[in-house]
């Protein structure tokens, strides 16, 4: 597993598909996601330090599971499948037991900037988008 951090967001109001780009804490490994704009918009949103007047969706989210006494412990990227990828987000529960759950990589890092835990990617999936990024 490589821990990675989000590096930088590509927002494109007219194209239906926008772009993160997680790099690698202590390297130079990046990986870019194509994500949806609702994603993407509210990502950008949190990391710019606006705070909504009412939740947003992941806000809420975040906030339920607070409320049910777990907390989000960081987020795995451990699939790339048909160019998709997949995503697991890790939860402590009180009882210190861990919860996994399927999610998208986008949910999963709006998730993430919330809650200010680790990404961390398998190192196979980044091999495996520098060869297709290559191939382009």
């Amino acid at each position: 597993m490589v821990e990675m951090e989000l590096n930088k967001i590509v927002i494109d109001e007219k194209r239906h598909d926008q772009l993160i780009v997680l790099k690698e804490k202590n390297g130079e490994r990046i990986l870019p996601i194509v994500i949806g704009l609702a994603e993407a918009s509210a990502i950008k949103l949190k990391i710019s330090g606006f705070t909504p007047p009412r939740p947003l969706t992941h806000d809420l989210l975040h906030a339920a599971i607070e409320n049910l006494d777990a907390r989000i412990d960081r987020i795995i990227i451990d699939k790339l499948e048909e160019n998709t990828f997949h995503a697991k987000i890790v939860l402590k529960a009180s009882s210190g037991e861990d919860k996994v759950i399927d999610a998208r990589p986008s949910d999963s890092i709006a998730l993430a900037v919330r809650a200010q835990v680790p990404i961390f990617v398998e190192d196979e999936i980044i091999k495996q988008s520098e060869l297709f990024n290559k191939e382009k």
